[in-house]
């Protein structure tokens, strides 16, 4: 537990370090690629940092997606956000391509314990809103490594499950609880 709070503390100011270092701007990169700078869309309301993470590169099994059991990871800076607008700065630290969406958790859902269809992924039916497009406004086939997304939406109070829904990432622990109040 300490070893998560120190990482979403430096995640936070990772975030801040870098955005005040592009002036306004966050990186889009990936391997073989050159870096270039993208404009940052008008956020509003409250900015929760994402950080999107694997270890060991890509975990290939059997049907082509990652495998469960690899260090994979969804952190936010915060757990807890007051509702209304809420911006959410997506970065992928990883080395391999993420997204994040958004879902409201009911009363009974547990999160990390959605079924997981036939394709690795569990269903989307009412998403908020997603990152997974590098340097572009709405959905795309990812955010590459050293990418960063943004996707601001308006949050009732409730809970929310953030998670990576690329084939078998879920399973692999990408995912995160927020609080609304």
């Amino acid at each position: 537990m300490i070893l998560g709070i120190l990482a979403t503390l430096l995640l936070a100011g990772w975030s801040l370090v870098t955005i005040g270092a592009l002036g306004g701007e966050f990186t889009a990169g990936g391997q073989g690629s050159p870096e270039r700078a993208c404009t940052v869309p008008i956020r509003f309301g409250m900015t929760v940092n994402v950080a999107l993470t694997n270890m060991g590169g890509p975990m290939m099994g059997g049907g082509g997606g990652p495998m469960t059991g690899g260090a994979m990871g969804l952190h936010a800076d915060q757990v807890t956000v007051a509702h209304g607008a809420v911006s959410f700065l997506v970065t992928n630290l990883g080395s391999i391509t993420h997204e994040m969406v958004v879902l409201p958790l009911l009363e009974s859902q547990v999160v990390g314990a959605r079924p997981i269809g036939g394709n690795a992924k569990i269903d989307e039916t009412g998403s908020l809103g997603e990152a997974s497009n590098t340097c572009a406004e709405g959905a795309g086939q990812g955010i590459v490594p050293g990418g960063s997304d943004l996707v601001s939406i308006i949050l009732a109070p409730g809970q929310y499950e953030l998670f990576c829904n690329l084939a078998g990432y879920y399973a692999a622990g990408m995912y995160t609880q927020l609080t609304v109040t």
